[in-house]
Protein backbone atom coordinates (compact mmCIF):
# COMPACT_ATOMS: atom_id res chain seq x y z
CA UNK A 1 0.00 0.00 0.00
CA UNK A 2 2.93 2.46 0.96
CA UNK A 3 4.41 2.13 -2.59
CA UNK A 4 1.32 2.68 -4.61
CA UNK A 5 0.76 5.77 -2.66
CA UNK A 6 4.14 6.66 -3.46
CA UNK A 7 3.91 5.94 -7.18
CA UNK A 8 0.87 7.96 -7.00
CA UNK A 9 2.31 10.80 -5.46
CA UNK A 10 5.19 11.31 -7.16
CA UNK A 11 5.75 13.77 -10.16
CA UNK A 12 7.23 11.22 -12.60
CA UNK A 13 3.79 8.93 -12.43
CA UNK A 14 1.87 12.00 -13.37
CA UNK A 15 4.12 13.09 -16.02
CA UNK A 16 3.50 9.64 -17.50
CA UNK A 17 0.22 9.94 -17.48
CA UNK A 18 -0.19 13.04 -19.73
CA UNK A 19 2.57 11.83 -21.76
CA UNK A 20 0.17 8.78 -22.19
CA UNK A 21 -2.86 10.36 -22.42
CA UNK A 22 -1.88 12.92 -25.06
CA UNK A 23 -2.29 10.69 -28.29
CA UNK A 24 -5.75 9.73 -26.69
CA UNK A 25 -6.91 13.53 -26.01
CA UNK A 26 -6.07 13.92 -29.63
CA UNK A 27 -8.16 11.00 -30.79
CA UNK A 28 -11.25 11.76 -28.51
CA UNK A 29 -11.55 14.74 -29.47
CA UNK A 30 -11.91 13.82 -33.02
CA UNK A 31 -14.37 11.18 -32.58
CA UNK A 32 -16.49 13.13 -30.32
CA UNK A 33 -16.79 15.99 -33.46
CA UNK A 34 -17.57 13.43 -36.04
CA UNK A 35 -19.99 11.63 -34.00
CA UNK A 36 -21.89 14.99 -32.45
CA UNK A 37 -22.57 15.29 -35.84
CA UNK A 38 -23.94 12.02 -36.05
CA UNK A 39 -21.31 9.90 -37.99
CA UNK A 40 -19.82 7.27 -36.07
CA UNK A 41 -15.73 6.72 -37.43
CA UNK A 42 -14.18 3.63 -36.67
CA UNK A 43 -11.54 4.43 -39.59
CA UNK A 44 -9.95 5.93 -36.26
CA UNK A 45 -7.59 3.08 -35.75
CA UNK A 46 -6.03 3.30 -39.30
CA UNK A 47 -5.96 6.91 -39.62
CA UNK A 48 -3.93 6.75 -35.88
CA UNK A 49 -1.66 4.61 -38.17
CA UNK A 50 -1.75 6.96 -41.28
CA UNK A 51 -0.83 9.60 -38.94
CA UNK A 52 2.06 8.16 -37.15
CA UNK A 53 3.43 6.67 -40.59
CA UNK A 54 3.01 10.19 -42.81
CA UNK A 55 3.82 12.77 -39.61
CA UNK A 56 7.40 10.49 -39.29
CA UNK A 57 8.67 10.26 -43.42
CA UNK A 58 7.77 13.80 -43.98
CA UNK A 59 9.99 14.81 -41.30
CA UNK A 60 12.32 11.79 -41.93
CA UNK A 61 12.43 13.18 -45.71
CA UNK A 62 13.15 17.24 -44.43
CA UNK A 63 9.83 18.77 -43.85
CA UNK A 64 10.46 20.00 -40.16
CA UNK A 65 8.54 18.61 -37.23
CA UNK A 66 5.66 21.29 -37.70
CA UNK A 67 5.63 20.28 -41.50
CA UNK A 68 5.36 16.59 -40.43
CA UNK A 69 2.40 17.76 -38.07
CA UNK A 70 0.82 19.46 -40.79
CA UNK A 71 0.84 16.09 -43.21
CA UNK A 72 -0.47 13.94 -40.57
CA UNK A 73 -3.46 16.16 -40.23
CA UNK A 74 -3.87 16.46 -43.83
CA UNK A 75 -3.51 12.33 -44.40
CA UNK A 76 -6.15 12.10 -41.66
CA UNK A 77 -8.52 14.39 -43.24
CA UNK A 78 -7.96 12.54 -46.64
CA UNK A 79 -9.32 9.72 -44.88
CA UNK A 80 -11.71 11.45 -43.03
CA UNK A 81 -13.21 12.57 -46.62
CA UNK A 82 -13.47 9.21 -48.25
CA UNK A 83 -15.42 8.10 -45.33
CA UNK A 84 -17.44 10.78 -45.10
CA UNK A 85 -18.41 10.51 -48.66
CA UNK A 86 -19.17 7.21 -48.07
CA UNK A 87 -21.56 7.50 -45.55
CA UNK A 88 -23.44 11.24 -45.83
CA UNK A 89 -24.15 11.85 -49.53
CA UNK A 90 -24.25 7.83 -50.09
CA UNK A 91 -25.66 7.03 -46.69
CA UNK A 92 -23.64 3.48 -46.72
CA UNK A 93 -22.89 1.81 -42.64
CA UNK A 94 -21.06 3.33 -40.69
CA UNK A 95 -19.77 0.57 -39.16
CA UNK A 96 -18.42 -1.02 -42.25
CA UNK A 97 -17.40 2.10 -44.04
CA UNK A 98 -15.16 2.79 -40.72
CA UNK A 99 -13.61 -0.34 -40.40
CA UNK A 100 -13.08 -0.31 -43.95
CA UNK A 101 -11.00 2.94 -43.85
CA UNK A 102 -9.31 1.35 -40.93
CA UNK A 103 -7.75 -1.68 -42.74
CA UNK A 104 -7.13 0.68 -46.14
CA UNK A 105 -5.33 3.51 -43.96
CA UNK A 106 -3.50 0.73 -42.17
CA UNK A 107 -2.53 -1.32 -45.21
CA UNK A 108 -1.60 1.56 -47.40
CA UNK A 109 0.60 3.19 -44.54
CA UNK A 110 2.68 -0.04 -44.50
CA UNK A 111 2.67 -0.41 -48.00
CA UNK A 112 4.10 3.18 -48.38
CA UNK A 113 6.83 2.20 -45.69
CA UNK A 114 7.80 -0.92 -47.27
CA UNK A 115 7.91 0.77 -50.83
CA UNK A 116 9.89 3.58 -49.46
CA UNK A 117 12.03 1.49 -47.58
CA UNK A 118 12.66 -2.01 -48.85
CA UNK A 119 15.86 -2.85 -47.75
CA UNK A 120 16.03 -1.64 -44.03
CA UNK A 121 15.89 -3.69 -41.12
CA UNK A 122 15.07 -1.24 -38.31
CA UNK A 123 13.30 2.11 -39.24
CA UNK A 124 15.37 5.44 -39.58
CA UNK A 125 15.38 7.76 -36.64
CA UNK A 126 14.31 11.36 -36.31
CA UNK A 127 14.91 14.06 -34.04
CA UNK A 128 11.29 14.34 -32.04
CA UNK A 129 9.96 16.93 -30.46
CA UNK A 130 11.59 18.00 -27.36
CA UNK A 131 10.41 18.08 -23.70
CA UNK A 132 9.75 22.02 -23.41
CA UNK A 133 12.09 23.60 -20.88
CA UNK A 134 10.37 27.04 -19.18
CA UNK A 135 11.93 29.14 -17.31
CA UNK A 136 10.90 29.69 -13.81
CA UNK A 137 7.60 26.99 -14.85
CA UNK A 138 9.37 24.29 -15.23
CA UNK A 139 11.48 24.48 -11.48
CA UNK A 140 7.93 24.87 -9.94
CA UNK A 141 7.53 21.78 -7.71
CA UNK A 142 5.37 18.97 -8.82
CA UNK A 143 3.92 21.39 -11.45
CA UNK A 144 7.25 22.08 -13.62
CA UNK A 145 8.08 18.35 -13.99
CA UNK A 146 4.31 17.53 -14.82
CA UNK A 147 3.15 20.29 -16.85
CA UNK A 148 5.73 22.49 -18.35
CA UNK A 149 8.26 19.82 -19.31
CA UNK A 150 6.27 18.40 -21.67
CA UNK A 151 6.37 18.82 -25.49
CA UNK A 152 4.72 20.99 -27.89
CA UNK A 153 2.42 18.64 -28.94
CA UNK A 154 1.41 17.91 -25.12
CA UNK A 155 0.22 21.45 -25.14
CA UNK A 156 -1.56 21.35 -28.35
CA UNK A 157 -3.57 18.72 -27.02
CA UNK A 158 -5.11 20.60 -24.32
CA UNK A 159 -4.65 23.70 -26.46
CA UNK A 160 -7.41 21.68 -28.82
CA UNK A 161 -9.97 20.23 -25.70
CA UNK A 162 -10.36 24.28 -25.08
CA UNK A 163 -10.90 25.25 -29.08
CA UNK A 164 -13.53 22.24 -29.23
CA UNK A 165 -14.88 23.20 -26.36
CA UNK A 166 -15.04 26.33 -27.05
CA UNK A 167 -16.81 25.93 -30.96
CA UNK A 168 -19.21 23.71 -30.28
CA UNK A 169 -20.74 25.55 -26.90
CA UNK A 170 -20.39 29.03 -28.19
CA UNK A 171 -20.41 29.43 -31.52
CA UNK A 172 -22.95 29.09 -33.90
CA UNK A 173 -21.20 26.49 -35.68
CA UNK A 174 -20.98 24.14 -33.07
CA UNK A 175 -24.27 24.97 -32.51
CA UNK A 176 -25.06 23.80 -35.90
CA UNK A 177 -23.00 20.57 -35.54
CA UNK A 178 -24.55 19.30 -32.45
CA UNK A 179 -28.22 20.19 -34.17
CA UNK A 180 -27.11 17.98 -36.88
CA UNK A 181 -26.22 15.19 -34.52
CA UNK A 182 -29.72 15.77 -32.88
CA UNK A 183 -32.21 16.79 -35.78
CA UNK A 184 -30.86 16.74 -39.03
CA UNK A 185 -34.21 17.71 -40.58
CA UNK A 186 -34.41 20.85 -38.27
CA UNK A 187 -30.94 21.34 -39.68
CA UNK A 188 -32.04 21.35 -43.16
CA UNK A 189 -35.25 23.53 -42.28
CA UNK A 190 -33.10 26.72 -41.24
CA UNK A 191 -31.53 26.45 -44.88
CA UNK A 192 -28.03 24.73 -43.49
CA UNK A 193 -26.54 21.98 -44.90
CA UNK A 194 -26.58 18.68 -43.18
CA UNK A 195 -24.23 16.89 -45.48
CA UNK A 196 -21.76 19.65 -45.77
CA UNK A 197 -21.84 19.73 -41.89
CA UNK A 198 -21.37 16.39 -41.30
CA UNK A 199 -19.11 16.16 -43.73
CA UNK A 200 -16.82 19.38 -42.62
CA UNK A 201 -16.83 17.91 -39.04
CA UNK A 202 -15.67 14.29 -40.41
CA UNK A 203 -12.69 16.15 -42.14
CA UNK A 204 -11.84 18.10 -39.17
CA UNK A 205 -12.32 15.12 -36.74
CA UNK A 206 -10.24 12.78 -39.17
CA UNK A 207 -7.46 15.37 -38.94
CA UNK A 208 -7.51 15.86 -35.06
CA UNK A 209 -7.35 11.92 -34.94
CA UNK A 210 -4.22 11.58 -37.33
CA UNK A 211 -2.44 14.44 -34.92
CA UNK A 212 -2.86 11.49 -31.99
CA UNK A 213 -1.04 8.95 -34.44
CA UNK A 214 1.81 11.64 -35.55
CA UNK A 215 2.52 12.09 -31.51
CA UNK A 216 3.29 8.90 -31.21
CA UNK A 217 5.83 8.85 -33.81
CA UNK A 218 7.22 12.65 -33.32
CA UNK A 219 7.43 12.79 -29.78
CA UNK A 220 6.56 9.78 -27.86
CA UNK A 221 9.35 7.87 -30.23
CA UNK A 222 11.58 8.61 -33.20
CA UNK A 223 10.57 6.22 -35.50
CA UNK A 224 7.90 4.29 -37.22
CA UNK A 225 6.98 0.82 -35.95
CA UNK A 226 4.16 -1.96 -37.04
CA UNK A 227 1.94 -2.11 -34.30
CA UNK A 228 2.79 0.88 -32.71
CA UNK A 229 -0.96 2.41 -32.38
CA UNK A 230 -1.68 -0.50 -30.35
CA UNK A 231 -5.03 -0.30 -30.25
CA UNK A 232 -5.56 3.44 -29.18
CA UNK A 233 -7.87 4.04 -31.91
CA UNK A 234 -10.50 1.54 -29.98
CA UNK A 235 -9.93 2.97 -26.67
CA UNK A 236 -10.75 6.59 -28.02
CA UNK A 237 -14.26 5.28 -29.18
CA UNK A 238 -14.60 4.03 -25.71
CA UNK A 239 -13.68 6.75 -24.25
CA UNK A 240 -16.25 8.95 -26.32
CA UNK A 241 -19.11 7.68 -24.49
CA UNK A 242 -17.24 8.11 -21.17
CA UNK A 243 -17.00 11.72 -21.84
CA UNK A 244 -20.69 11.53 -22.66
CA UNK A 245 -19.40 13.87 -25.90
CA UNK A 246 -17.94 16.86 -23.89
CA UNK A 247 -14.52 17.90 -24.45
CA UNK A 248 -14.08 18.56 -20.69
CA UNK A 249 -14.73 14.81 -20.05
CA UNK A 250 -12.69 13.84 -22.72
CA UNK A 251 -9.78 15.01 -21.69
CA UNK A 252 -10.21 13.31 -18.01
CA UNK A 253 -11.23 10.08 -19.26
CA UNK A 254 -7.97 10.59 -21.49
CA UNK A 255 -5.72 11.23 -18.50
CA UNK A 256 -7.45 8.53 -16.37
CA UNK A 257 -6.60 5.66 -19.17
CA UNK A 258 -3.17 7.31 -18.80
CA UNK A 259 -2.85 6.81 -15.51
CA UNK A 260 -4.33 3.51 -15.43
CA UNK A 261 -1.62 2.21 -17.81
CA UNK A 262 1.21 4.60 -15.97
CA UNK A 263 0.34 2.82 -12.81
CA UNK A 264 0.46 -0.83 -14.37
CA UNK A 265 4.20 -0.43 -15.72
CA UNK A 266 5.21 0.77 -12.46
CA UNK A 267 3.08 -2.22 -10.69
CA UNK A 268 4.89 -4.71 -12.92
CA UNK A 269 8.06 -3.22 -12.02
CA UNK A 270 7.92 -3.67 -8.38
CA UNK A 271 5.53 -6.92 -8.66
CA UNK A 272 6.60 -8.58 -11.45
CA UNK A 273 8.14 -11.84 -9.56
CA UNK A 274 4.95 -12.06 -7.55
CA UNK A 275 1.81 -11.62 -10.30
CA UNK A 276 1.91 -12.50 -14.27
CA UNK A 277 2.96 -9.95 -16.30
CA UNK A 278 -0.35 -10.46 -18.61
CA UNK A 279 -2.34 -9.03 -15.23
CA UNK A 280 -0.89 -5.63 -15.48
CA UNK A 281 -1.14 -5.14 -19.03
CA UNK A 282 -4.78 -5.58 -18.86
CA UNK A 283 -5.47 -3.65 -15.86
CA UNK A 284 -5.90 -0.65 -17.81
CA UNK A 285 -8.52 -1.69 -20.57
CA UNK A 286 -10.41 -3.88 -17.03
CA UNK A 287 -10.38 -0.39 -15.44
CA UNK A 288 -11.30 1.46 -18.43
CA UNK A 289 -14.19 -0.60 -18.88
CA UNK A 290 -15.60 -0.39 -15.55
CA UNK A 291 -15.75 3.16 -15.83
CA UNK A 292 -17.00 3.30 -19.24
CA UNK A 293 -19.73 1.17 -17.62
CA UNK A 294 -20.82 3.52 -15.03
CA UNK A 295 -20.44 6.39 -17.09
CA UNK A 296 -22.08 4.70 -20.18
CA UNK A 297 -25.45 4.17 -17.93
CA UNK A 298 -25.94 8.15 -17.95
CA UNK A 299 -24.07 9.24 -21.14
CA UNK A 300 -26.93 11.46 -23.36
CA UNK A 301 -25.80 10.16 -27.19
CA UNK A 302 -26.36 12.43 -30.19
CA UNK A 303 -29.80 11.39 -31.18
CA UNK A 304 -29.28 10.94 -34.98
CA UNK A 305 -26.02 9.12 -34.54
CA UNK A 306 -25.58 6.22 -37.12
CA UNK A 307 -29.04 7.48 -38.93
CA UNK A 308 -28.33 7.87 -42.60
CA UNK A 309 -30.33 11.41 -43.71
CA UNK A 310 -31.06 11.98 -47.29
CA UNK A 311 -32.77 15.28 -48.48
CA UNK A 312 -36.04 15.78 -48.77
CA UNK A 313 -36.86 12.44 -46.73
CA UNK A 314 -38.57 12.24 -43.97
Amino acid sequence: MMDLLNILMSESFWAASLRIATPLIFGVLGALICERAGVLNLGIEGIFVVGAMCGWMAVWLGAGLWGGVLVAALAGAFFGLLHAILTVPLGLSQHVSGLGITLFATSVSYFTYRTALPNVSSPPRIEPFQPLDLPILSDLPFLGPVLFQQTALTWLAIAMVGLVWYVLNRTALGVAIQAVGDNPDSVDAQGLSVYGLRIGAIVAGSALMALGGAFLTMSAFDAFFFGMVNGRGWVCIALVIFASWRPGKALLGALLFGAFDALQVRLQTEMGALVPGQVFLMAPYILSIIALVIAARSADYPRALLQPWFKGQR
